[in-house]
């Protein structure tokens, strides 16, 4: 490898709006970030099927079906 052609790589420290952190390797010595996997309601567990519900219902009034 060509000296000076690559940027630096440092151990980064990423950083949630939660306040929860970790390290990972980056080009930039500080990450900060809006959600994480601690956070996020796909990876907690509580993700809201208030959409998927609407969805169910507004297909089975369009196509005539009798709810269950």
């Amino acid at each position: 490898m060509k000296e000076g052609l690559h940027p630096a790589y440092y151990q980064a420290t990423v950083t949630c709006n939660c306040g929860n952190t970790f390290v990972t390797g980056s080009t930039k010595p500080e990450i900060h970030v809006e959600v994480c996997s601690k956070c996020h309601s796909f990876y907690t567990g509580q993700q809201k099927s208030a959409r998927a519900d609407g969805r169910i219902d507004k297909f089975n009034k369009k196509y005539g079906m009798a709810a269950n």
